[in-house]
């Protein structure tokens, strides 16, 4: 009898042990639900209140306006001063060539500027000689007028004279022979006076001669100076040439930064234009971020953007500013562009550079080298 009460009593204690795991179970299944939304309720508030508005992309890459140094004059190569993965400055000598046929050409450059100027001086006093050949023939030309004037009195005095003798030549007072020389120093004095007037034309002749080679002369010089003859102009752009040409021979680097890419070799000969070497200037490094079109909606110039980079982890964030959105996608300026117009076309979403300005300090504290991949979060609640 008393073994039928206590199985009557344990089949009542089941029941009464299920409920109360269940009510516990659906107490702890309440309690992790509320536990959920308050996690999802606080998650949401800090997405809100932190990251939206914020547009993130992993595709973005360092990049940096790389400056490729090239030899402006051929020549071998005399010696090379630095390396691979060297960091420069700006002034610094990357490479010396060989500077013997400069130097020949400075020299003849100088002579022949030296040459020019003595041209110069010589017809400065070719033209000053000219001169005063035109003065003295002005001499000569007056001379010649006054032995003239003499000549016409001369002539005057020998016609009276043998007008006079004519006249009383048939009243016997006058000898034959007086006459006769009367009239011999007649033509004589007449003789003299034409070879006086051809002095006089001679002279003038000659005078003009001298002035032709005064303008010659004179046009080599008038209006310039010894600095700005067309001669000595020329000559001294060439000595100029010949000295910028010298000092080419020692190619100096034109912005801070790393070696990269040196194709150069003492011993080589190099021609002028070619590419020896690029300098990347990490100083003045630059992301660009390619975002895809659906990003762009609230994007803008000027927004504030973090990002991070594998090189250094997610320790060291790096701040910057979009400072320009690019004009195309790269597939609209590849070499083969993508054609569309197709009955197999399949869409693609596109994507497009965003030029992002990185905070120099930063830049300066922690270099990146161009090529590294960063993540970049744009912050879009500014506008």
């Amino acid at each position: 009898m008393m073994a039928d009460n206590t199985a009557a009593i344990e089949t009542e204690a089941l029941p009464a042990t299920d409920e109360a795991r269940g009510a516990k179970r659906n107490k702890m299944l309440r309690i992790l639900g509320l536990v959920v939304l308050v996690a999802a309720l606080i998650w949401g508030a800090w997405y809100f209140l932190t990251q939206s508005g914020r547009v993130h992309t992993d595709n973005a890459y360092v990049g940096a306006d790389s400056a490729v140094v090239t030899a402006l004059v051929s020549g071998p190569v005399k010696e090379v001063r630095v390396a691979g993965t060297q960091a420069v400055r700006k002034g610094d000598i990357l490479v010396i060539l060989d500077d013997s046929d400069a130097k020949l050409a400075l020299a003849d450059a100088e002579a022949t500027l030296r040459q020019a100027r003595q041209r110069y001086g010589q017809a400065g006093a070719n033209a000053d000689a000219a001169r005063a050949r035109v003065s003295a023939r002005g001499a000569d030309i007056a001379q010649a007028q006054a032995r003239l004037r003499d000549a016409n009195a001369t002539v005057a005095k020998a016609r009276a004279e043998l007008a006079r003798r004519e006249s009383i030549a048939g009243t016997g007072a006058v000898s034959g022979e007086d006459l006769a020389a009367a009239r011999a120093a007649f033509v004589s004095a007449t003789a003299a006076r034409d070879l006086a007037a051809a002095g006089i034309a001679s002279a003038e002749a000659t005078r003009g001669s001298a002035s032709g080679d005064l303008g010659a002369a004179e046009a080599l010089v008038r209006g310039t100076t010894i600095q700005t003859a067309p001669d000595v102009a020329a000559a001294q752009a060439r000595l100029e040439k010949a000295q910028l040409d010298l000092a080419r021979t020692v190619i100096r680097a034109p912005v801070d930064g790393i070696v990269t890419n040196k194709q150069v070799q003492v011993g080589q000969r190099i021609a002028a234009g070619a590419p020896i070497m690029t300098i990347v200037p990490i100083d003045t490094a630059y992301v660009d971020a390619n975002y895809k079109e659906s990003q762009f909606e609230d994007i803008r110039i000027g927004q504030p953007v973090e990002l991070v980079s594998d090189y250094y982890g997610g320790d060291v964030v790096f701040h910057g500013k979009v400072v320009g959105i690019a004009g195309g996608t790269g597939a609209a300026f590849s070499l083969i562009p993508a054609q569309n117009a197709t009955g197999n076309w399949v869409k693609v979403v596109q994507r497009l550079p965003v030029r992002i300005a990185l905070d120099p300090k930063e830049l300066k504290a922690h270099p990146l080298r161009v090529g590294l991949s960063m993540e970049a979060t744009i912050d879009t609640r500014g506008n």
